[in-house]
């Protein structure tokens, strides 16, 4: 079967130049400050070195402040219901295996309302991409809790401080059998540029998780691992095939456990044969999804790059083939099934 990397052939129109830019003529409104005008900057940089054609560049969000980006792109798009946005998509990717289709979507409207949904199209490996822009707050309604704000965390919505732990989407993608996963930031303009475009030329869901700041919410929240100085000692880059070490001097490395899990070492206390070897393209979840458990709320130590990148059956090519499989064959007729008398007893 020959596999389609997601990305249009390029025949009929003319392929969009860099220099033809995707901007539309609206003026963002987003709060200065915000991380949805460096994800959308960057969008608009990487969309036009792919060989595209605009046409064929669907952009589908559900609600919230990062689902206004579709109108921001010069290309088709939706801004469709809440949480429901990957469903749409998926209609898309099935009838249209021409288009290039993207879900814009924050962590409210993926992960709340729309949990099941994501979950769902992940599994099924429909041909899409999920950018999910993560500042872990409600920022459109003002500032309530999300699914990844921090116990604790005091909002309008919880004056005593927020009890629920909170998810990690990058756990729950792995866990609901996606094939491409990463993590991002959204100040880091050439790491976001390279996934993005590991992403888009993906077969399957890709599923991205951007950190997002929120100036007006949720200012700050990533600081730790924004400010140069500390960074370097806590952000492991997941680089395919490079050893997973990280620190000034390369001084810390992830190592396994007893059990299995993975977790941060000196490389003074350990043999350096010990440290992991990236390798996204791993056939069982259970590496990546370790590395996902690596560090935590407070960002001491955090896992960015691509955890999982592999190649499996996709929804969209399943149904297709059912349906040219049914056309082919001695398939019920329509109109004798809509017009014939055969009745089923319901007791």
């Amino acid at each position: 079967m020959t596999v389609n990397l997601g990305l249009p052939a390029a025949s009929g129109s003319a392929l969009v130049a860099p220099s033809d830019g995707y901007k539309s003529g609206q003026q963002p409104r987003w709060c200065p400050g915000c991380g949805d005008h460096l994800v959308l900057s960057t969008m608009q940089a990487v969309l036009p070195t792919l060989g595209l054609k605009r046409e064929n560049v669907v952009l589908v969000s559900g609600i919230g402040c990062s689902s206004r980006l579709p109108y921001y792109m010069n290309t088709y798009g939706m801004h469709s219901i809440h949480g429901r946005a990957p469903a749409i998509a998926t209609g898309l990717a099935v009838s249209r295996p021409d288009l290039s289709v993207w879900v814009i979507t924050g962590d409210g409207d993926a992960l709340s309302i729309g949990g099941n949904h994501l979950i769902h199209a992940l599994r099924r490996n429909v041909n899409f991409k999920i950018i999910l822009l993560n500042n872990r707050i409600y920022g459109l309604t003002q500032g309530q809790c999300s699914p990844t704000s921090d116990q604790g965390t005091v909002t309008a919505s919880t004056p005593m401080g927020s009890i629920d732990t909170p998810l990690n989407p990058i756990s729950l993608a792995l866990g609901a059998e996606a094939s491409f996963v990463a993590r991002a930031l959204d100040s880091e303009h050439k790491d976001l540029s390279d996934i993005l475009t590991a992403a888009a030329h993906h077969h399957g869901t890709a599923f991205v998780e951007i950190y997002q700041n929120c100036a007006l919410f949720n200012d700050g929240i990533f600081d730790a691992i924004k400010d140069g100085s500390q960074s370097i000692h806590r952000i492991i880059r997941l680089r395919a095939g490079m050893a997973l070490r990280f620190g000034p001097n390369g001084e810390h490395g992830i190592v396994r456990t007893d059990n299995g899990d993975l977790k941060v070492a000196l490389i003074s206390d350990i043999n350096a044969d010990a440290v992991v070897i990236h390798n996204p393209t791993n056939p069982s979840p259970a590496y990546a999804f370790a590395l996902s458990r690596v560090g935590d709320r407070d960002f001491d130590h955090v896992p960015l790059g691509i955890f999982r990148q592999i190649l499996r059956p996709t929804y969209d090519d399943l149904a297709r083939a059912q349906l040219q499989h049914a056309r082919a064959t001695a398939a019920p007729n329509l109109k004798n099934l809509l017009l014939g008398n055969e009745t089923w007893i319901v007791s």
